[in-house]
């Protein structure tokens, strides 16, 4: 179960990959091609060329997690492939889930209360 956090880091990577990939190739691209730690806790979203089709992968602390999801009627709303990267917030991730266009959701930063002596 991939869990909400509000630190739960989502990273698409825009460009399309061979959705016959496995758990462990998508772990390999991952490391390979992003860059990045697959079993540090981050979510990472993968497309088709297909755009009806997404998977995602997620450690949980005890097991790397596959998930697969396919839109019925439309399509998701995906980066520019440029090869590259993208953060979405959690409301972001939330939209793309859901079919909906995530790029028109305003991210905040969230301000952290200071100390004051």
């Amino acid at each position: 179960m991939i869990s909400e956090r509000h630190d739960l880091r989502v990273l698409v990577a825009s460009q399309p990959i061979d959705f016959r990939c496995g758990i462990n190739r998508l772990v390999s691209l991952v490391t390979q091609a992003l860059g990045a730690d697959a079993y540090g806790g981050d979510l990472f979203v993968f497309r088709s060329r297909r755009r009806d089709r997404l998977k995602m992968i997620h450690f949980d602390g005890s097991g790397m997690v596959l998930t697969t999801k396919w839109l019925e009627d439309h399509r998701f709303f995906w980066p520019p492939v440029d090869g590259g990267v993208v953060t979405l917030s959690g409301a972001q991730y939330a939209a793309l889930l859901s079919g909906l266009d995530w790029t028109k959701l305003e991210v905040k930063a969230v301000r952290r209360p200071t100390l004051s002596g």
